[in-house]
């Protein structure tokens, strides 16, 4: 690990007092891409170790289960190397988005953007309430009415790349209308 990345998160030690600035790396990696945060490393990639690594992945959990709605889904493991204890957390991308912090009297959700964890904009939010209900823009319900509508340069389109006609039940087929 080189430097921070869309993927992983260096942390030097494990802020007891301020979890929230690993938090939010959790939250990011679970309604993102997922990831790994690394405890004991440095931003410039000393492998620093940590004192009580045992006693640290004990607070990790700690935090997650009581800090974190819902609960994502982590692989906690401690490494050795050089003499040097660390903490690999790694995190997944988990489907029930959006997966929030609790920070203060406020539930907060971040995403990753390159090497940042940043809290999640209304839009954002707006995507993952959709994602975790394994929905899209595109299959909301539409207050419109087929009917009040030309497709004219569909069928047309549709005409020129397959040479063949587009039927009304192709609306249904495709996933353009339902019942």
């Amino acid at each position: 690990y080189i430097g921070e990345a869309t993927a992983y998160d260096k942390k030097r030690e494990l802020e007891h007092k301020e979890p929230l600035s690993w938090l939010k790396s959790v939250s990011a990696f679970a309604n993102t891409l997922g990831g790994k945060l690394l405890f004991g490393v440095s931003n410039d990639g000393e492998l620093v170790g940590l004192t009580d690594a045992e006693k640290d992945a004990e607070d990790i959990s700690e935090a997650i289960k009581t800090q974190m709605d819902p609960i994502p889904q982590v692989d906690l493991m401690i490494h050795g190397e050089e003499g040097r204890r660390f903490i690999v957390l790694e995190v997944f991308k988990c489907a029930e988005t959006p997966y929030y912090v609790r920070h203060k009297s406020s539930l907060i959700a971040y995403v990753r953007i390159g090497n940042e964890s940043v809290r999640a904009t209304a839009l954002d939010l707006n995507r993952l309430v959709l994602a975790g209900s394994r929905r899209s823009w595109d299959s909301l319900p539409s207050t419109y009415k087929r009917r009040d509508y030309s497709f004219e340069v569909l069928y047309s389109i549709y005409h020129e790349k397959t040479r063949l006609s587009f039927d009304e039940s192709d609306f249904q087929s495709f996933g353009l209308v339902d019942d």
